[in-house]
């Protein structure tokens, strides 16, 4: 499996510190919330942090860790 480019994960996901992102994961889900923290193997802690179904709020969960190898994408909300 190809590793990460470790070296994009600062410039793009450190501007997006303390903004509302969306994150899909493996297997569909979606999550939303505002990116408190990120390392290099792409584990995300959300801060507001919602599980979307539909687009619509399904569960708020408040503080909210992704675990990165499950990560599929992350876009600005």
């Amino acid at each position: 499996m190809a590793q990460p480019n470790t070296s994009l994960l600062p410039k793009v996901l450190g501007r997006a510190l303390g903004s509302d992102v969306l994150v899909s994961v493996k297997g569909g889900q979606r999550f939303r919330g505002k990116l408190r923290s990120y390392d290099i193997h792409m584990n995300l802690v959300l801060d507001e942090g919602v599980s979307l179904d539909g687009g619509k709020v399904s569960k708020r969960y408040g503080l909210l860790f992704i675990r990165g190898d499950g990560v599929v994408f992350v876009v600005l909300a």
